[in-house]
């Protein structure tokens, strides 16, 4: 505001005119004086003493009274916090009232929050061009502050007798059980329907072209939609509920079909039987295409402009479009350190920053429209790229939808880094449903995804294939499951220092109905994935168990002394191990002592205190175990001291090393060295030649594992090594290879 509209602060001790009048009659309850309830009141202007004045004597008539400097704070105010009127300079330094009064409007409508103006100029342009952008009133200055009351008190009433009227029509509305726009009145008795005009109209029709006859509704309905609402009708007529409500979809007389929600309620005799049947139609089709969070379309919008696109590639030779599909990577992380709502303004941040990003030019046709973004799900948004050259264009926009997205998010305060992975797929493809191009994309993404060394994937057909072969094999491995379909086979670890077989690696194998026996490298990542490797690490230590047991009754001092079964990490973090554990030993009559757990590194400090409790648990009950593929991980001294290890096997990675470089006889030297210093035993895991005993043996290593002894071989064959013991020293030397 001009501050020459404002008089200097006085000298004296007499009033000061400022740009309102000093003195003013008190208002009448109709003449603009304090409502009934107290009205919330906005002052923008940029002179702290106009701010001050007026703030004070709106208050003193009853208001509450905000202050804001500047245009941007006022925006924010809005945007905050609920105001019944805004009294709004035209002249400010930075964003004028106009500019404000633009930005308000595009929000908040005049009923929803008046706006009066207030100019300095006696010329009608300012005036003009304010009612011109949504203004309800203005005030002159210097201002008459009766006037300016009155005003104020006019525009809040008026606000107030609209939003009464509102509050009264909704009440009106649920007391009409659900009539909210078109109305209908179906006679059941003489199957006349009376249809309002608003509900002609939502369909597209004047009053005369609609007539009387059920068939006007239901005659439109979707086909995809008729049975559910019909058996949905049926129902309520049937007495299946007080009310009868609906969505579906409707023909609109311009050939498209829009959502509706209907609802109704059955009017009955005296028997029961209904006579009829009144209720409403609503349109709820922009809540069905577009997404309630991010304001972008939905799926459904978005697979109806996917159909539209795949049937012009059918009308136009030429015609190329492209599918990306984008997921934010860690969304679920960020989320729970942020929380959800916070989670939310990002989602939103990201929508609007990926929205400005496509309205850039790039090198995608610029006579086309260009590109849509779309919400696809919680976690993912899809664009569809219009009318490109080759897969290059659509690569192009995945690259800078990329690239907009590594600048760091300000969400309240703090500052968020998100990235994107994404699958694309082209129409080249020759695509006849939406859904075929979205699952094509999809499986791209999954590609990308599970490639570290990519963030963008462009379909192929092999990617197909391997995604049908992929869930193919799931489903063959969740019917495994459920019938038992596996087989544990037994690799013997052997006493270096006497040949004796000492115990036995369980390692679990899919006896796959058509593809015969299937390794554990074929199917253990898609059974993390899919989350069965807690049933089936359930039946291989249930099975090991029993076995061992027997292998203890039949062979007694003979036998093997431990049976060492592999823990996943899911199974260590999930449930009750040590309860499960347990109860397999009691099922299967095995004494604790000769059952040892093999756990790797990752699984045992991802959560030390959990690992602390639970593998206490497990050595009360007698259970030893060991770190599996000790070296590997990410595992200190500490660690090894805080878990109180029993065994550390050596990785494979390390004996094979031996005798090909100095390193490797050195890492494990120092491994044995570490498990010795805290009286631990250790096994070497992956000895394949009398070279690797050999050292093994200078170096005082225990026992020994690989397939210098033996491969893994199933039940039988194991009970033959049992027996026979073909690994025994003589003269201190142990065989080569023994076939079994």
């Amino acid at each position: 505001m001009d501050s020459s509209s404002v008089s200097q602060p006085p000298v004296s001790d007499r009033p000061a005119r400022r740009w309102w009048q000093a003195t003013e009659p008190q208002a009448a309850p109709g003449e603009g004086g304090p409502m009934t309830r107290r009205a919330s009141l906005l002052v923008v202007d940029d002179i702290e003493a106009n701010r001050d004045v007026l703030s004070r004597r709106l208050t003193s008539k009853g208001y509450d009274v905000t202050v804001a400097a500047n245009g941007g704070d006022a925006l924010k105010l809005v945007q905050s916090r609920h105001f019944d009127l805004l009294l709004l300079d035209v002249e400010m330094p930075g964003m004028s009232g106009l500019e404000v009064l633009t930005a308000v409007r595009r929000s908040r409508s005049s009923t929803n929050l008046p706006v009066i103006m207030v100019t300095a100029r006696l010329s009608g342009s300012d005036i003009v061009e304010a009612f011109s952008l949504g203004a309800n009133d203005y005030v002159t200055k210097p201002i008459d502050f009766p006037v300016a009351l009155a005003r104020i008190g006019t525009h809040v009433a008026l606000k107030r007798a609209v939003e009464d009227l509102h509050e009264s029509e909704e009440r009106y509305a649920l007391a009409m059980q659900g009539a909210n726009d078109g109305l209908w009145d179906w006679n059941l008795v003489t199957n006349e329907v009376y249809w309002s005009e608003r509900w002609k109209a939502m369909l597209g029709y004047e009053a005369s072209d609609i007539g009387s006859g059920p068939d006007e509704w239901l005659g439109r309905v979707h086909i995809d939609d008729r049975s559910r609402v019909k058996s949905t009708l049926d129902a309520h007529l049937a007495g299946g509920g007080p009310h009868y409500e609906c969505e579906h979809r409707v023909l609109h007389r311009n050939g498209t079909f829009r959502w509706v929600l209907c609802r109704g309620a059955a009017i009955r005799n005296a028997s029961g039987v209904a006579t009829r049947l009144a209720g409403s139609l609503t349109d709820i089709t922009d809540g069905k295409v577009s997404d309630s969070l991010t304001g972008l379309p939905n799926h459904v919008l978005f697979a109806d402009l996917l159909d539209r696109a795949i049937k012009r590639t059918e009308r136009r030779a030429g015609y190329i479009f492209a599918l990306l599909v984008l997921s934010l990577d860690g969304l679920s992380r960020i989320g729970d350190s942020l929380g959800p709502v916070s989670a939310g303004r990002l989602l939103v941040a990201v929508a609007q920053r990926l929205q400005t990003s496509l309205r850039c030019t790039d090198a995608v046709t610029p006579e086309t429209a260009g590109a849509t973004l779309a919400r696809h799900t919680s976690d993912e948004f899809a664009v569809l790229v219009d009318d490109i050259t080759d897969a290059s264009d659509a690569i192009r926009v995945a690259n800078r939808l990329q690239t907009a997205l590594e600048k760091p998010f300000e969400i309240d305060g703090q500052q968020v880094f998100v990235s994107a992975t994404v699958g694309i797929a082209v129409s080249t493809s020759g695509y006849r449903a939406p859904e075929e191009i979205l699952r094509d994309a999809t499986t791209a993404l999954h590609r990308a995804q599970s490639h570290a060394a990519s963030s963008c994937e462009l379909f192929d057909p092999v990617m197909r294939d391997r995604a049908v072969s992929r869930l193919q094999l799931e489903t063959d491995l969740r019917n495994a499951v459920d019938q038992h379909d596996f087989v544990v086979h037994y690799q013997p670890i052997v006493s270096i220092d006497t040949g004796r077989i000492a115990g036995f690696e369980s390692l679990v194998r899919w006896s796959h109905r058509s593809r015969g026996i299937v390794g554990p490298i074929e199917f253990i990542h898609l059974a993390e994935d899919a989350g069965l490797i807690v049933p089936i690490g359930r039946l291989v230590l249930r099975e090991s168990c029993r076995q061992m047991a027997a292998w203890r009754r039949e062979f007694g001092a003979d036998a093997p002394d431990l049976i060492c079964v592999n823990v996943s990490r899911r199974q260590f973090a999930t449930g009750d191990l040590a309860g499960e554990v347990a109860e397999i030993l009691r099922e299967t009559r095995l004494p604790p002592s000769h059952l040892k757990l093999e756990i790797t590194e990752s699984a045992a400090i991802g959560d030390v205190p959990a690992a602390q409790e639970t593998l206490t648990r497990l050595q009360a009950l007698g259970v030893e175990w060991s770190m599996d593929d000790f070296g590997t991980g990410y595992s200190s001294l500490s660690y090894l001291h805080h878990l109180r290890v029993n065994t550390v096997k050596v990785d494979r990675s390390f004996v094979s090393r031996i005798g090909v470089d100095d390193a490797g006889a050195e890492m494990v030297r120092v491994i044995i060295g570490l498990a010795h210093n805290f009286s631990m035993n250790v096994v070497a895991e992956g000895v394949e030649r009398e070279e690797h005993l050999t050292l093994l043996r200078a170096l005082g290593c225990e026992y020994a594992q690989g397939y210098y002894f033996s491969k893994p071989i199933d039940s039988a064959a194991a009970h033959r090594l049992i027996a026979s013991q073909p690994f025994r020293a003589a003269a201190g030397a142990v065989p080569a290879s023994v076939g079994v």
